[in-house]
Protein backbone atom coordinates (compact mmCIF):
# COMPACT_ATOMS: atom_id res chain seq x y z
CA UNK A 1 0.00 0.00 0.00
CA UNK A 2 1.63 3.57 -0.83
CA UNK A 3 0.94 6.81 0.81
CA UNK A 4 -2.52 8.10 0.26
CA UNK A 5 -4.14 4.42 -0.71
CA UNK A 6 -6.42 2.99 2.25
CA UNK A 7 -6.24 -0.58 3.30
CA UNK A 8 -8.67 -3.06 1.51
CA UNK A 9 -11.42 -3.49 3.56
CA UNK A 10 -14.48 -6.41 4.01
CA UNK A 11 -18.05 -5.49 4.43
CA UNK A 12 -20.77 -7.20 5.94
CA UNK A 13 -24.04 -5.24 4.73
CA UNK A 14 -27.25 -6.00 5.69
CA UNK A 15 -30.19 -4.76 3.00
CA UNK A 16 -28.08 -4.39 0.35
CA UNK A 17 -29.84 -5.38 -2.51
CA UNK A 18 -31.20 -2.03 -3.10
CA UNK A 19 -31.31 1.71 -2.15
CA UNK A 20 -28.32 2.90 0.04
CA UNK A 21 -27.62 -0.54 0.61
CA UNK A 22 -27.12 -1.20 -2.97
CA UNK A 23 -25.06 2.13 -3.18
CA UNK A 24 -22.59 1.68 -0.58
CA UNK A 25 -22.51 -2.07 -1.65
CA UNK A 26 -21.18 -0.72 -5.19
CA UNK A 27 -18.67 1.83 -3.00
CA UNK A 28 -16.96 -0.79 -1.85
CA UNK A 29 -16.41 -3.35 -4.29
CA UNK A 30 -15.53 -0.63 -7.13
CA UNK A 31 -12.82 0.78 -4.88
CA UNK A 32 -11.41 -2.77 -4.56
CA UNK A 33 -13.39 -4.08 -1.06
CA UNK A 34 -15.01 -7.58 -0.29
CA UNK A 35 -18.23 -7.03 0.30
CA UNK A 36 -20.51 -9.75 2.07
CA UNK A 37 -24.29 -8.19 0.94
CA UNK A 38 -27.33 -9.70 2.61
CA UNK A 39 -30.75 -9.18 1.88
CA UNK A 40 -34.00 -11.07 2.16
CA UNK A 41 -34.41 -11.83 -1.91
CA UNK A 42 -31.40 -12.71 -3.94
CA UNK A 43 -32.60 -11.12 -6.82
CA UNK A 44 -30.24 -8.28 -7.43
CA UNK A 45 -27.77 -9.76 -5.65
CA UNK A 46 -26.98 -12.36 -8.25
CA UNK A 47 -26.32 -9.48 -10.37
CA UNK A 48 -23.80 -7.82 -7.70
CA UNK A 49 -21.98 -11.00 -7.61
CA UNK A 50 -22.07 -11.52 -11.21
CA UNK A 51 -19.91 -8.06 -11.53
CA UNK A 52 -17.70 -8.14 -8.45
CA UNK A 53 -16.48 -12.04 -8.86
CA UNK A 54 -15.11 -13.38 -5.64
CA UNK A 55 -14.74 -9.86 -4.08
CA UNK A 56 -18.56 -10.29 -3.84
CA UNK A 57 -20.95 -12.88 -1.48
CA UNK A 58 -23.88 -12.18 -1.48
CA UNK A 59 -26.27 -13.97 1.62
CA UNK A 60 -30.35 -14.76 1.77
CA UNK A 61 -31.14 -13.68 5.61
CA UNK A 62 -33.50 -12.09 6.90
CA UNK A 63 -32.44 -10.29 10.24
CA UNK A 64 -35.34 -11.02 12.58
CA UNK A 65 -34.40 -14.63 12.96
CA UNK A 66 -31.20 -14.25 14.92
CA UNK A 67 -29.45 -17.59 14.71
CA UNK A 68 -29.55 -17.15 10.79
CA UNK A 69 -28.02 -13.95 11.57
CA UNK A 70 -25.12 -15.35 13.86
CA UNK A 71 -24.32 -18.17 10.76
CA UNK A 72 -24.52 -15.70 8.21
CA UNK A 73 -21.85 -13.63 9.96
CA UNK A 74 -20.01 -16.35 10.59
CA UNK A 75 -20.26 -17.52 6.93
CA UNK A 76 -18.77 -13.90 5.91
CA UNK A 77 -15.92 -14.01 8.45
CA UNK A 78 -15.01 -17.70 7.08
CA UNK A 79 -15.12 -16.60 3.69
CA UNK A 80 -12.97 -13.23 3.77
CA UNK A 81 -10.82 -14.20 6.99
CA UNK A 82 -11.51 -11.21 8.62
CA UNK A 83 -14.26 -8.23 8.86
CA UNK A 84 -14.03 -4.65 9.25
CA UNK A 85 -17.26 -2.66 8.63
CA UNK A 86 -20.56 -3.68 9.40
CA UNK A 87 -23.43 -1.55 8.04
CA UNK A 88 -26.80 -2.43 9.50
CA UNK A 89 -29.02 -1.09 6.77
CA UNK A 90 -31.66 -3.58 6.45
CA UNK A 91 -35.43 -2.02 7.45
CA UNK A 92 -38.61 -0.53 6.06
CA UNK A 93 -41.17 1.92 7.29
CA UNK A 94 -44.41 1.60 8.97
CA UNK A 95 -47.05 4.52 8.10
CA UNK A 96 -50.20 4.99 10.65
CA UNK A 97 -51.09 6.67 13.62
CA UNK A 98 -50.45 5.24 16.77
CA UNK A 99 -53.61 3.94 17.70
CA UNK A 100 -54.46 2.66 14.25
CA UNK A 101 -50.89 0.32 15.17
CA UNK A 102 -52.00 -3.55 15.03
CA UNK A 103 -49.67 -5.96 17.33
CA UNK A 104 -48.44 -7.73 15.00
CA UNK A 105 -47.38 -4.58 12.51
CA UNK A 106 -45.48 -2.43 15.85
CA UNK A 107 -43.36 -5.85 16.69
CA UNK A 108 -42.49 -6.61 12.71
CA UNK A 109 -41.02 -2.89 12.62
CA UNK A 110 -38.90 -2.92 15.76
CA UNK A 111 -37.88 -6.94 15.16
CA UNK A 112 -36.34 -5.66 11.40
CA UNK A 113 -35.55 -1.84 12.46
CA UNK A 114 -33.98 -2.22 16.16
CA UNK A 115 -33.68 -6.23 16.86
CA UNK A 116 -32.13 -6.90 13.62
CA UNK A 117 -29.32 -4.68 13.82
CA UNK A 118 -29.06 -5.74 17.37
CA UNK A 119 -28.40 -9.56 16.33
CA UNK A 120 -25.92 -8.34 13.79
CA UNK A 121 -23.93 -6.11 15.70
CA UNK A 122 -23.81 -9.17 18.55
CA UNK A 123 -22.65 -11.76 15.83
CA UNK A 124 -20.28 -9.53 14.66
CA UNK A 125 -18.99 -8.17 18.06
CA UNK A 126 -16.81 -11.40 18.84
CA UNK A 127 -14.93 -11.09 15.06
CA UNK A 128 -14.24 -7.17 15.89
CA UNK A 129 -13.05 -7.85 19.23
CA UNK A 130 -10.48 -10.54 18.99
CA UNK A 131 -8.82 -8.81 15.68
CA UNK A 132 -8.61 -5.45 17.67
CA UNK A 133 -10.59 -3.11 15.10
CA UNK A 134 -13.47 -2.74 13.06
CA UNK A 135 -15.94 -0.11 12.14
CA UNK A 136 -20.22 -0.50 12.81
CA UNK A 137 -22.68 1.56 11.35
CA UNK A 138 -25.51 1.81 12.40
CA UNK A 139 -28.40 2.88 9.70
CA UNK A 140 -30.61 5.08 11.21
CA UNK A 141 -32.69 8.47 9.90
CA UNK A 142 -33.04 11.80 10.66
CA UNK A 143 -36.53 10.31 11.86
CA UNK A 144 -33.90 8.39 14.70
CA UNK A 145 -33.49 11.74 16.36
CA UNK A 146 -36.79 14.15 14.65
CA UNK A 147 -39.98 12.79 14.98
CA UNK A 148 -43.61 13.12 12.90
CA UNK A 149 -47.28 12.25 13.41
CA UNK A 150 -48.03 8.85 11.59
CA UNK A 151 -44.57 7.32 11.61
CA UNK A 152 -44.41 6.64 15.32
CA UNK A 153 -43.63 3.08 15.29
CA UNK A 154 -40.64 4.18 12.74
CA UNK A 155 -39.48 6.76 14.93
CA UNK A 156 -39.89 4.31 17.87
CA UNK A 157 -37.55 1.61 16.47
CA UNK A 158 -34.99 4.03 15.42
CA UNK A 159 -35.14 6.23 18.62
CA UNK A 160 -33.94 3.14 20.36
CA UNK A 161 -31.18 1.90 17.54
CA UNK A 162 -30.09 5.34 19.03
CA UNK A 163 -29.70 5.43 21.96
CA UNK A 164 -28.17 1.23 21.86
CA UNK A 165 -25.89 2.43 19.53
CA UNK A 166 -24.29 5.68 21.36
CA UNK A 167 -24.01 3.08 24.75
CA UNK A 168 -22.21 0.52 22.28
CA UNK A 169 -19.77 3.27 21.33
CA UNK A 170 -18.76 3.69 24.61
CA UNK A 171 -18.50 0.03 25.61
CA UNK A 172 -16.44 -1.12 22.63
CA UNK A 173 -14.05 1.80 21.93
CA UNK A 174 -11.20 -0.17 24.01
CA UNK A 175 -11.24 -2.95 21.56
CA UNK A 176 -10.64 -0.62 18.69
CA UNK A 177 -14.01 -0.72 17.44
CA UNK A 178 -15.96 2.67 16.14
CA UNK A 179 -19.77 2.97 16.20
CA UNK A 180 -21.08 5.44 13.47
CA UNK A 181 -24.79 6.70 13.56
CA UNK A 182 -25.86 7.25 10.24
CA UNK A 183 -28.80 9.88 9.90
CA UNK A 184 -30.07 10.47 6.24
CA UNK A 185 -33.38 12.53 5.24
CA UNK A 186 -34.73 11.30 2.58
CA UNK A 187 -33.23 9.65 -0.64
CA UNK A 188 -34.59 8.32 -3.91
CA UNK A 189 -34.88 4.55 -3.52
CA UNK A 190 -37.23 2.05 -3.26
CA UNK A 191 -38.41 2.61 0.44
CA UNK A 192 -41.53 4.41 -0.54
CA UNK A 193 -42.61 1.11 -2.46
CA UNK A 194 -41.24 -1.12 0.53
CA UNK A 195 -43.04 0.93 3.35
CA UNK A 196 -46.35 -0.57 5.10
CA UNK A 197 -49.47 1.07 5.90
CA UNK A 198 -52.11 0.48 8.29
CA UNK A 199 -55.36 0.28 7.78
CA UNK A 200 -57.04 3.45 8.11
CA UNK A 201 -59.40 4.87 10.85
CA UNK A 202 -61.72 6.92 10.00
CA UNK A 203 -61.70 9.54 12.97
CA UNK A 204 -58.00 10.09 11.85
CA UNK A 205 -59.11 11.30 8.23
CA UNK A 206 -57.82 14.70 8.43
CA UNK A 207 -54.59 13.84 9.63
CA UNK A 208 -54.18 11.09 6.53
CA UNK A 209 -54.90 14.08 4.53
CA UNK A 210 -51.97 16.11 5.98
CA UNK A 211 -49.47 13.06 6.01
CA UNK A 212 -50.19 12.64 2.38
CA UNK A 213 -49.60 16.10 1.47
CA UNK A 214 -46.03 15.97 3.54
CA UNK A 215 -45.19 13.22 1.63
CA UNK A 216 -45.88 14.65 -1.52
CA UNK A 217 -43.87 17.57 -0.58
CA UNK A 218 -40.99 15.59 0.60
CA UNK A 219 -40.74 13.28 -2.38
CA UNK A 220 -39.44 16.74 -4.34
CA UNK A 221 -36.91 17.44 -2.36
CA UNK A 222 -35.00 13.84 -2.30
CA UNK A 223 -31.43 13.26 -2.59
CA UNK A 224 -29.95 11.50 -4.89
CA UNK A 225 -28.20 7.94 -3.07
CA UNK A 226 -25.16 7.40 -5.30
CA UNK A 227 -24.11 11.18 -3.72
CA UNK A 228 -23.61 9.15 -0.58
CA UNK A 229 -20.87 6.58 -1.87
CA UNK A 230 -18.23 9.03 -1.04
CA UNK A 231 -19.57 10.11 2.25
CA UNK A 232 -19.85 6.78 3.64
CA UNK A 233 -16.25 5.94 2.44
CA UNK A 234 -15.03 8.99 4.26
CA UNK A 235 -16.36 7.83 7.69
CA UNK A 236 -15.01 4.30 7.19
CA UNK A 237 -11.53 5.77 6.31
CA UNK A 238 -11.39 8.36 8.75
CA UNK A 239 -9.06 7.63 11.87
CA UNK A 240 -11.73 9.03 14.19
CA UNK A 241 -15.09 8.38 12.60
CA UNK A 242 -17.96 10.23 13.97
CA UNK A 243 -20.22 9.13 16.19
CA UNK A 244 -23.16 10.60 14.18
CA UNK A 245 -23.62 11.53 10.76
CA UNK A 246 -26.25 13.44 8.78
CA UNK A 247 -26.63 12.99 5.33
CA UNK A 248 -28.21 15.17 2.97
CA UNK A 249 -28.76 18.93 2.74
CA UNK A 250 -31.08 20.45 5.23
CA UNK A 251 -30.68 17.65 8.11
CA UNK A 252 -28.66 19.58 10.46
CA UNK A 253 -30.76 22.87 10.27
CA UNK A 254 -34.23 20.35 10.97
CA UNK A 255 -32.00 19.07 13.80
CA UNK A 256 -30.62 21.89 14.94
CA UNK A 257 -34.37 23.24 15.49
CA UNK A 258 -35.51 20.54 17.04
CA UNK A 259 -32.98 20.68 20.35
CA UNK A 260 -33.43 24.05 20.63
CA UNK A 261 -37.14 23.29 20.92
CA UNK A 262 -35.84 20.82 23.33
CA UNK A 263 -33.67 23.39 25.10
CA UNK A 264 -36.46 25.45 25.63
CA UNK A 265 -38.68 23.66 27.05
CA UNK A 266 -36.48 22.09 29.62
CA UNK A 267 -35.23 25.73 30.55
CA UNK A 268 -38.81 26.96 30.86
CA UNK A 269 -39.78 24.34 33.23
CA UNK A 270 -36.08 24.37 34.89
CA UNK A 271 -37.83 25.48 38.29
CA UNK A 272 -39.89 23.18 38.66
CA UNK A 273 -37.31 19.88 37.40
CA UNK A 274 -34.63 21.62 40.56
CA UNK A 275 -37.45 21.73 43.01
CA UNK A 276 -38.60 17.97 42.02
CA UNK A 277 -34.86 17.04 43.48
CA UNK A 278 -36.42 17.50 46.97
CA UNK A 279 -32.91 19.45 48.85
CA UNK A 280 -30.31 21.50 47.27
CA UNK A 281 -28.03 19.58 45.10
CA UNK A 282 -24.20 18.99 47.12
Amino acid sequence: MTDGQVAEKTWFITGGSEGLGREWTIAALERGDCVAVAARHQGRLAEIAAAYGERALPITLDVTDRDAVFAAVAQAHAHFGRLDVIVNNAGYGQYGVVEELTQEEARAQLDTNFFGALWVTQASLPFLRNQGSGHILQVSSIGGVTAADGLGIYHASKWALEGLSQALALEVREFGIRVTIVEPTGYRTAAERAARRTAPNPAYEREHARMEGRRVQFDRFQGDPVATRSAILQVVDAEDPPLRLLLGAGALQSVAAEYEKRLAIWRSWESVSVAAHGHPPD
